[in-house]
Formats: C-alpha cells, structure tokens, sequence
C-alpha cells in the first residue's frame, strides 16, 4: 500500500500543479473578446458562403466589430434585415443590401448543341473539365454534371436539358455557385436587372455557330442599337455593364435585336424580394 501512495502522490501533486499553471496562464493570456461579438455573429446566417469578402460570418462579424469602416451590408444572404439588425447593435446607419441572384450565362441545352464524347468518369463538372475540357461541343459551356446544384444550400438550381438552371425565386445570392462552377458560367447580379447575356462562348462567330446554335457570334448588332452603350462586345461574346443599363423600360432592345437569340429577358427577383 506504501508503495503504491509513493508512486500516487507524487503524480496527483504534479496533475494539481499543471492545473494551477494552466489556469493562471488561462487568466493572464486571456484574449478579451468584444462584448458585441456574440451579438453580431447571432445575427448572420451562418451560410459561410463568403459573399462578404471575409473568410465566413466569423470573419465578418469580427471585422464589424473591430473595424468601424466595415460595412454592415455585405452579408447578401441576409439581405436588408441582416443589415438592420447589425446596424442597431453596431450604432450606425442602416446601410441598403443590394439583393443579388445567380445567373446560367449558357443557353446550350441539348436542343442547340451536343456532346463531342460519350464521358464515363466521376458525376463532377471539375472532373470532367479535365477530361478535354468536358464532355460538350463547346469548351465554354456547363458541363452539366451539377457540381452548382451540389452546393447550393436552397435547392435553387437544377439541370434541366443538360445546362444548369436557376429559380432566382428560391436564390438567396450567397454565390456558392460562382465559386463551384469550374467554367465560370454563374456571376451574380443585382435581382432588380432583367436582361442577361446566356452564352460565354469566346470564339469567333463562325466557331461558336458550328458548336451550338444559340451562342453569341459577336456580331455587335446589339451593341449598335443599345441607346446607352450599355452592351459591348469583349472577346467575340456581348457583355452587359449594369452599371448603364435601365431594362428598356419598354422592351430590351438588344435581346429583341439579337440574331441568335441568346441575350434573354426574365424577372430575375430573388428570394428576398418574393418572399
């Protein structure tokens, strides 16, 4: 029994000494955290989807709370009530979210382009890129595989025809999307815009004509009739600079006036605006 305390002791006084140590380094190199960090963390969605600019909602409320400059209406996802709730803790002025959805820039469905290969591999866009550039005719177009679709934590995109779709009704514009596509097809856009240019076919017209019917050919007639300069042609294929564009209150004139018909019109209203 003697022996047996001589070898306990020694080892539970040592256990009580490194407590003490730990708690006293525990107390002394203690970070102190803002108060208003729990707070604001409540606030944000969780969704780490990174649409603020900083790694996660962690990132973001700490660079709200100690950086004044900080804006409080990155947080697309959460949109204007987000916005509010953080301006009220924060003591700032509400600043206005832009609500964002996501957008295909591809239209080559099964109907207007095909396959160059028959792809048995991994169910993965980022896969089958590496594989010739896809399965598709065209290098530049959805791969199909639904790597977006994966991702998106609302169920708002689906493959429909072979290309990716999105219901902007049930997008939130986190861009979790954009980030996945390995083609970058999906951007995202402010859910006020009605026009959207669905192809990013960079080659020239003749090219682009023979891998699918319904790509941009640059022939710039677009961009000759648009009123404000709105729509440029960049590397063979129109771009629109929202920036200048106002809908055409009446009608979009560019996608009236496209010979292929791939500048589309729709409501592009996200979850935000609908619910």
């Amino acid at each position: 029994m003697e022996a047996i305390l001589t070898a306990v002791i020694p080892v539970v006084i040592i256990g009580v000494i490194c407590a003490a140590v730990l708690v006293i380094a525990a107390k002394v190199m203690a970070v102190k955290e803002d108060e208003r960090f729990p707070a604001v963390r409540e606030c944000l969605p969780g969704a780490n989807c990174g649409a603020c600019g900083f790694a996660g909602c962690d990132g973001y409320a700490k660079a709200l709370c100690e950086n004044p400059d900080t804006p409080t209406n990155l947080c697309i996802p959460g949109a204007d009530g987000v916005s509010r709730q953080l301006s009220d803790i924060l003591g700032v002025e509400f600043a206005d979210v832009v609500e964002q959805v996501a957008v295909v820039h591809c239209s080559g469905d099964c109907e207007h382009t095909s396959d160059k290969v028959v792809y048995q591999g991994i169910e993965s866009c980022a896969a089958a890129k590496l594989m010739y550039g896809g399965k598709g005719s065209c290098t530049y177009g959805c791969l199909g595989l639904g790597d977006c679709v994966k991702v998106c934590p609302h169920d708002a995109i689906c493959i429909a025809d072979g290309v990716a779709r999105v219901n902007t009704k049930d997008c939130v514009g986190c861009g979790l999307c954009a980030k996945t596509c390995p083609n970058h097809l999906i951007s995202l856009v402010a859910d006020v815009e009605r026009v959207v240019v669905a192809c990013s076919n960079k080659d020239k017209g003749a090219v682009t004509r023979k891998v699918c019917s319904n790509g941009c050919i640059g022939c710039k007639k677009c961009e000759k009739v648009c009123p404000l300069g709105a729509i440029k042609v960049v590397d063979n294929v129109a771009v629109i600079d929202y920036e200048k564009c106002d809908n055409c209150p009446d009608f979009a004139v560019c996608a009236k006036n496209c010979t292929v018909g791939c500048i589309l019109t729709a409501d592009l209203s996200g979850m935000h605006r609908v619910k």
